[in-house]
């Protein structure tokens, strides 16, 4: 089986990890998961972490193909229009964005003209499509939980699991978001486990629990046989242990700006009438 040659970036301050998969042989390539670096304390962009991306296309003489979201990020902005404005490609994302911009839009109560169908994407990916880059195709795979629209992306041994699983000593993804659900984590779990053991995983975060390096390549049977929340337990089980670790969880740091901005494929809310763009604070809204 002909292997994608993939790249990561890793950025500490979201603790995110950025991947070019590219087909070795036509040199076509996708970008999953960029990130847009934030200032919250001062309302400033700026796009270092995207400018190391791009670099590594050109130096590698890359054509990007497409810039993947595995899902609407609550803790990191996307750099993906960016990205594009400097190499192109077509900006995805899984076909349920429409449940959760349904959900955040009414939550920020955007703006009359904020559509709800997932327009502002190029493309809407919907379960088991295959996209293209080069010769090798990208398997778009429908694992909601986290959010209703996570997607997984194989490619060839290699599956790019957002945020469903993380790195075996830290667990799984949280489900207390709007849409999330724990059985529905499950059940993707179940999915990505059931491919190959020697499939590759790819992770969107890690957190460097017990402060070990920073990792983000594992495998579908050492997350089967070691996953701190997985292994040896039932499905009713993971369900319980997953609801109660939730309910002591805090938001996320960057919870606020970064779902309204990523359900806009990564575009900043629309500037108002002074020609500025503001992230709206919804009040007494986020948890109790």
């Amino acid at each position: 089986m002909k292997k994608p040659t993939i790249s990561a970036f890793f950025d500490e301050a979201t603790f995110t990890i950025t991947y070019i998969v590219a087909d070795p042989d036509t040199k076509q390539c996708a970008v999953i998961d960029s990130v847009l670096d934030y200032d919250a304390n001062m309302g400033r962009t700026r796009t270092d972490s995207a400018d190391k991306v791009i670099s590594r296309i050109k130096e590698q003489g890359l054509t990007l193909a497409w810039i993947l979201e595995t899902h609407v990020h609550a803790d990191h902005l996307s750099g993906a229009p960016y990205i594009q404005e400097q190499l192109g490609g077509k900006i995805a994302i899984g076909d349920q964005i429409t449940q959760v911009q349904d959900i955040f839009g009414n939550l920020f109560n955007t703006e009359r003209g904020f559509a709800r169908n997932g327009s502002q994407f190029d493309h809407l990916l919907s379960p088991n499509e295959e996209i293209m880059i080069g010769n090798m195709a990208i398997k778009a795979l429908h694992t909601p939980g986290h959010t209703p629209a996570c997607m997984s992306f194989l490619v060839a041994d290699a599956c790019f699991v957002g945020d469903t699983l993380f790195m075996p000593d830290y667990g799984t993804a949280r489900c207390d978001f709007p849409g999330g659900d724990a059985t529905a984590l499950y059940e993707s779990m179940e999915r990505i486990l059931s491919l190959p053991d020697d499939t590759r995983l790819f992770m969107c975060h890690d957190y460097a629990p017990g402060g070990r390096e920073y990792l983000w390549e594992s495998t579908v049977a050492q997350s089967k046989a070691n996953n701190i929340h997985l292994a040896g337990k039932t499905k009713a089980e993971f369900i319980d242990m997953r609801t109660k670790r939730d309910a002591q969880l805090s938001a996320p740091r960057l919870l606020l700006p970064s779902v309204q901005v990523n359900m806009r494929a990564g575009h900043m809310p629309p500037a108002e009438d002074n020609g500025i763009a503001y992230i709206k604070i919804p009040v007494n809204q986020i948890g109790e």
